[in-house]
């Protein structure tokens, strides 16, 4: 459940129905930042070693950034997106 409601930011309305479902949007963040994420953490770990980097260690390093950036953004938006409320997630993610 998204923490808007809990901060008094939410009305309590439904969205619009073109809005985007909270998975859709919380799927195409992590792939954003999983692109991101990786390449941040392979330049810290390029700066970090310098001339005794190895190809393991700067994979590593990029896959860690890439899980643990992409998590902590869906995370995010999990939490403060408008999309992802509980009245918003029954209108429009569970539709049978």
């Amino acid at each position: 459940m998204a923490l808007r409601r809990i901060l008094g930011f939410s009305d309590g309305e439904l969205m619009r129905a073109d809005a985007k479902p909270c998975s859709r949007l919380m799927r195409q963040t992590a792939g954003i930042f999983t692109v991101g994420g990786g390449l941040a953490f392979w330049i810290l770990c390029r700066l970090h070693y310098g001339p005794r980097i190895t190809v393991p260690r700067s994979l590593r390093w990029a896959a860690c950034g890439a899980v643990s950036v992409s998590s902590s953004s869906a995370l995010l938006v999990c939490l403060f997106s408008p999309e992802c409320e509980s009245q918003n997630i029954a209108a429009y993610d569970n539709k049978k």
